[in-house]
């Protein structure tokens, strides 16, 4: 079995277990244990917060481990013990507990892939593995949706958690067959391993310094702040009607993820052939669409359009940002720390996202939150915009080979 086989497989699982329970937490709280919209978002929150202070330590362990394959498996399992424990928790600070081992365990896994990703190909197959790669994320999710969707009239709403527990667990095995012999560390940096351990500090603060990474950093966190809770907000407004709620958000997931099946397959290959940025700038700006439909759509059925779109904006970014922080970081042997400390800062928007709407949705009504949701995406469009691409950076700089542009920059 080939590196592009084993990695899609370990994607496959990986996958549902990366994102957490999401909109179906949401779903669960509202309709199990009768908490509100304002209240859903308080946890929400506090936990996107506590999430954004591990993302940059998890990209640096990530970056310093000798043992990635170990590492991924215990954040696996960490993710699902997380989870479960929520069905066990009777209160607020039991189920924000829960979620903190969860979210822990889910800041390790996206630097683990791409760490693993770029150490069993390279960087010249990283682009297309990445949208192979993310292709078979959604597909995994799909399943995990699937899953919910036929399981939910046995289990009724912990139908998630169960299922997303048996993906974790299938994904810390299929980590544990991956041959050792087919990760090499330099290929995974594009320096030598025993470099990236120097000067700790003073290279995380040069990402901080990197104007790029930066603008990349606030034009995620728009992104996210509209993106974040548009179908938890869904959720929790099916809520209080007549619909089958858990049914449709497993419909809505399963629309979207089959979107990004395609959409992630076409970008892996458009990243190489018209550039980085053009997938940035798609996705940013398909989302205040989705936000307008979502507002004057209230039956289930039409909204799954804004679903499809759902699938569009983050099928392009999932495949983009990983390959973005590749280019302006490669060789520096903190591609994994960047990628974190970009979680950290764009994830702000994210955390604050199901505040926002939540806030919202409670003081003016649905339409408006939904509307005002979409604000934000139009400004991370107008950023999206200054961003340069990024395709070929380290051979246009001073002629100098791949992986030298980051330590030029850094220089400066």
């Amino acid at each position: 079995m080939g590196a592009t086989v084993h990695l899609a497989l370990l994607n496959v699982f990986a996958g549902d277990i990366q994102g957490g329970l999401g909109p179906f937490l949401a779903t669960y709280l509202a309709a199990h244990a009768h908490w509100g919209p304002g209240r859903i978002g308080i946890v929400t929150t506090v936990v996107g917060l506590a999430g954004l202070g591990m993302n940059a330590p998890a990209g640096l362990l990530v970056d310093q481990t000798r043992y990635p394959r170990l590492l991924l498996a215990l954040a696996c399992l960490a993710i699902v013990a997380g989870t479960l424990m929520v069905l066990l928790a009777t209160g607020m600070p039991g189920v924000i507990g829960s979620l903190a081992i969860a979210t822990a365990g889910g800041a390790l896994v996206v630097p683990g892939l791409t760490l693993l990703t770029l150490g069993m190909v390279g960087k010249r197959g990283f682009p297309r593995q990445q949208g192979i790669n993310q292709a078979a994320n959604h597909a995994g999710i799909l399943l995990a949706a699937g899953l919910v969707l036929a399981l939910g009239g046995v289990l009724g709403a912990g139908a998630a958690f169960w299922v997303l527990a048996g993906m974790g667990l299938a994904a810390a095995l299929t980590v544990s067959l991956l041959p050792r012999s087919g990760f090499d560390g330099e290929r995974a940096h594009g320096t030598a391993v025993s470099t990236a351990g120097t000067k700790r500090g003073q290279r995380v603060f040069a990402l901080l310094r990197n104007r790029k990474l930066a603008l990349m950093a606030l034009t995620l966190g728009l992104f996210n702040l509209s993106n974040g809770a548009l179908l938890s907000l869904i959720g929790q407004r099916l809520s209080l009607g007549e619909v089958e709620r858990q049914n449709w958000m497993a419909v809505f997931v399963i629309v979207a993820q089959a979107t990004m099946i395609p959409v992630a397959l076409w970008a892996g290959s458009l990243a190489d052939r018209k550039g980085r940025r053009r997938l940035l700038l798609i996705a940013c700006a398909a989302t205040p669409v989705r936000a307008v439909l979502c507002a004057f759509c209230t039956a289930p059925w039409s909204l799954l359009p804004a679903e499809m779109l759902d699938g569009l904006s983050s099928g392009l970014v999932g495949v983009a940002i990983p390959i973005l922080v590749a280019d302006l970081t490669w060789g520096s042997g903190r591609t994994q720390t960047a990628i974190g400390v970009l979680n950290t800062l764009s994830g702000i928007g994210g955390a604050l996202s199901g505040v926002f709407g939540g806030m919202l949705a409670h003081a003016a009504g649905w339409r408006i939150a939904f509307l005002a949701m979409g604000v934000p995406a139009l400004l991370a469009t107008a950023m999206a915009l200054r961003l340069g691409e990024t395709r070929g950076e380290d051979e246009r700089r001073h002629g100098r080979p791949e992986g030298s542009a980051f330590r030029v920059e850094q220089a400066r």
